[in-house]
């Protein structure tokens, strides 16, 4: 009996990809996952993180990462696509390249990304190519073990894109806007440029207070005095 477990990393984030991750394992191994420490990415350190991909990848079956960039977020945010839907597709095509490789499980658990996770759940129902029982639940990695490994996977392949920026462009922070370093990276970035980083999701709200901090008028107006 095979499972599937689906998650993401990085959608609050003002910098940097959303990352989608779908993994499938043998269900006979989830409990020695679950025994070697496999468990919600945010419970971890980078440390444990890095230490249980191995474990990971031993009983993997199969897995399909989705990386968003920023420009691609940005880009169906502005032609009408929320973040949810864009969520739905990225799940919906990680776990469709899975099932496309003759991987089909008895079940797939989903870390519901919508306030409603029946909403959520028939969404991706919808999507899929093969008829399989879905299960979509608020706070799945911290219930579900195959989500939890899942959110492992995702969250390691966005630090590692957060780490090559860093070393490209210097102390980036996590990308959250909450994070002074990464606010301040944005707005020296621009002082120095005169134009924003090209992976900085310029449609969020973030990015509006720092224009107001930095003074920049919106598109189409002109400062008249």
């Amino acid at each position: 009996m095979m499972i599937i477990g689906a998650d993401e990393a990085g959608r609050g984030p003002v910098l940097g990809p959303l990352v989608i991750c779908a993994a499938c394992f043998d269900e006979f191994n989830i409990d020695k996952l679950r025994s070697s420490g496999v468990q919600d990415s945010k419970k971890l350190t980078s440390n444990q993180r890095e230490s249980m991909v191995k474990i990971i990848d031993s009983f993997l079956v199969d897995k399909e990462i989705v990386v968003f960039p920023a420009k691609h977020i940005d880009n169906s945010i502005t032609s009408g696509t929320n973040l949810n839907q864009l969520e739905v597709d990225g799940f919906i095509y990680a776990i469709n390249s899975i099932l496309d490789r003759g991987n089909i499980p008895d079940v797939i658990w989903l870390d519901a990304a919508d306030i409603d996770e029946k909403r959520f759940q028939r969404r991706i129902e919808a999507g899929l190519e093969v008829d399989v029982k879905i299960i979509a639940k608020h706070k799945c990695d911290e219930t579900e073990t195959c989500v939890g490994a899942a959110s492992i996977l995702a969250k390691i392949r966005r630090d590692q894109i957060i780490k090559q920026l860093s070393s490209k462009y210097g102390n980036i922070g996590s990308g959250y806007p909450s994070d002074v370093k990464t606010r301040q990276f944005i707005k020296d970035f621009y002082k120095e440029y005169g134009f924003f980083p090209p992976f900085v999701r310029k449609t969020w709200k973030t990015m509006r207070n720092l224009e107001k901090e930095l003074d920049i008028l919106p598109p189409g107006q002109t400062r008249l005095f």
